[in-house]
C-alpha cells in the first residue's frame, strides 16, 4: 500500500474535473479511475485491446482489471485474458463511508454524516462466488483495496431523476477519500489469512466460522464455499445439518 502514490492519483483524477461533470454522469467510476490511475499512473498503460476486450490496465504486471461489483460480467473476460497473461481483479470495498446528500437541480450538498457501517474483507466473497470456476488458475490474482469513501447521493424526493435500488436514493458517484489496506491474494497460501485464527487449527463449521469471523452466518457459508476451492479448507465432515471444515493440513 503506498498512500503517496493513492493521493497523487486521487488528485490527478479530482484535478481533472471529474467530479463536476454533472449528476447521474459518472455513477461509481471516479473509484474505478482513481484505483486505475493508483495502479498505472501513465494512460499509456489504459485501456488497452486484448483478445477482443478492453482491459483497464496493461503493464509488466499482465492484466489490471478493477471491478467494483458485479464479477458475472468478468467471466469472458477472464476466458480470454488467462489464457494469455497474469490477471490481477482490483475490487475496492468501503471500510469507513460518509453520506452526502445532493440537490440534484442546484447541487448543493448537505451536511456530511458518517455511515455507521464499516466494510470487511470478507464483503467480496459475494463477487468471487460469480467467478469461483476461475478462483484456482495460477495467472489470477485477486487484490482488496480497502477504502474510505465519499457517497454522494439524491433523496427520493429529488424530481428527474430515476431512483436508486437503495431507500429510494441515486447514488450518483463514490469518491475515495483515504486508502486503508490492501490484500493480495496470489499463493494459494495467501487464502488462509480469511480462517479467523482461533479457529484456523480446529474443526470447524460456518457457524463457527461465522462467530469467529465476526460475519452472517448466510456469509459465511459463501466464504468456506469460496474457500473450499482455493483449497484453503476442506470438508471432513458433518455434524447435524452443519458440514465440518478444517484448515488444509497443506498449507500448516
Amino acid at each position: 500500500m503506498d498512500r503517496e502514490k493513492f493521493y497523487e492519483a486521487r488528485q490527478k483524477v479530482m484535478s481533472g474535473g471529474h467530479l463536476y461533470a454533472g449528476i447521474g454522469t459518472y455513477g461509481e467510476k471516479t473509484v474505478h479511475a482513481v484505483l486505475k490511475n493508483y495502479f498505472q499512473p501513465y494512460d499509456a498503460g489504459h485501456e488497452q485491446k486484448i483478445g477482443g476486450f478492453i482491459a483497464d490496465i496493461v503493464g509488466e504486471d499482465g492484466i489490471i482489471e478493477i471491478q467494483t461489483s458485479g464479477f458475472d460480467k468478468l467471466r469472458k473476460k477472464l476466458e480470454a485474458f488467462l489464457s494469455v497473461a497474469r490477471v490481477t481483479v482490483v475490487h475496492p470495498i468501503a471500510y469507513n463511508k460518509w453520506i452526502i446528500n445532493t440537490d440534484a437541480e442546484t447541487g448543493n450538498t448537505g451536511k456530511k454524516r458518517k455511515s455507521p457501517h464499516k466494510g470487511n474483507v470478507y464483503g467480496i466473497f459475494p463477487e468471487l462466488y460469480k467467478i469461483k470456476r476461475f478462483i484456482s488458475d495460477e495467472n489470477l490474482s485477486i487484490c482488496i483495496v480497502m477504502l474510505d469513501i465519499e457517497e454522494y447521493r439524491t433523496p427520493p424526493e429529488t424530481k428527474g431523476l430515476r431512483r436508486g435500488r437503495r431507500k429510494g436514493y441515486t447514488i450518483y458517484d463514490r469518491i475515495p477519500a483515504e486508502i486503508n489496506e490492501e490484500v493480495l491474494l496470489r499463493e494459494k497460501t495467501d487464502w488462509l489469512y480469511f480462517i479467523p485464527a482461533s479457529i484456523k487449527e480446529k474443526e470447524f463449521t460456518s457457524l463457527d466460522f461465522s462467530k469467529a469471523a465476526g460475519i452472517s452466518f448466510s456469509l459465511a457459508q459463501i466464504t468456506l464455499n469460496v474457500l473450499t476451492v482455493t483449497g484453503a479448507v476442506e470438508r471432513t465432515g458433518k455434524k447435524g445439518n452443519y458440514f465440518i471444515y478444517s484448515a488444509n493440513n497443506f498449507y500448516i
